[in-house]
This record gives structure tokens, C-alpha cells and sequence, in this order.
């Protein structure tokens, strides 16, 4: 079954993987991984600012490409249908980001690993945390 992965999931896992649950961190050893194209933009954004450990000394995109190797996940493509989800009543959640990250799992029938309470509020989306 696929599983979509929050933008700081995959930064947890990266940088810090005490920050993850336990079935956090079984989900990411165990599902099918994926994430919202959205989530390589925030983790570049991130990097950018310098919010991101950058001890290995490697560009944003080698860190994102190392990411999204070390946990085998692909990259979901926003949808027509994704974007008009996203921009439904169904959300109270302000950021964009996450609003595309939370219609992605919905739209693929997945769920998603996040820490996000507002998040986990959503009907009918499935949240490991």
C-alpha cells in the first residue's frame, strides 16, 4: 500500500530520527513511500534559509536526491485533481503546502506519516503518527 510521507517526515529522517514515532518510523521502514512533488520545493525553501543541517557541505538538491534514495520514495505529481481538493472546504489548514500534501494522500487513497495535528484532523484521511 502506498504511504505519502509530510515534508518533515522526510527532513526527521534525514536529520534527527529521534523526532519520529515509533510507528512513525515503522511505516518508513516497512510501506511503499511517496511524496508530494510540493515537498522537494518546502525542503529547497528550508535549505535556502538555512533551516536545514548542512554538514555534509552538498547542495539542496544532492540532499533531496539523498533523501529520496535513502527511503526509496517517489514523487507524486500535483493533479488537476489534487489541486481542486486542496482548495476545498475539507481543509482548515492554512498552508498551501500541506493542504497539496494532505489532498495528495486523499486523492491516491494513501495514507500519511505526519506530526501535523491539524492534519490528523481531516476526515478521512488515514494518519500515522
Amino acid at each position: 500500500m502506498l504511504t505519502i510521507c509530510d515534508t518533515h517526515i522526510l527532513l526527521f529522517w534525514a536529520d534527527d530520527k529521534k523526532r519520529l514515532s515509533v510507528k512513525a518510523n515503522e511505516a518508513l521502514e516497512t510501506e511503499n513511500l511517496a511524496c508530494s512533488d510540493i515537498s522537494l520545493w518546502e525542503i529547497a525553501m528550508l535549505y535556502s534559509r538555512g533551516r536545514i543541517n548542512n554538514h555534509a557541505g552538498v547542495t539542496a538538491a544532492a540532499y533531496i536526491q539523498d533523501i529520496l534514495l535513502g527511503l526509496d520514495v517517489t514523487v507524486l505529481p500535483i493533479t488537476p485533481e489534487i489541486a481542486e481538493l486542496a482548495q476545498s472546504e475539507l481543509f482548515i489548514h492554512g498552508d498551501p503546502a500541506d493542504r497539496l500534501i494532505a489532498a495528495t494522500s486523499l486523492v491516491h487513497r494513501a495514507s500519511l506519516i505526519t506530526a501535523d495535528e491539524k492534519l490528523r484532523t481531516i476526515p478521512k484521511l488515514h494518519c500515522i503518527w
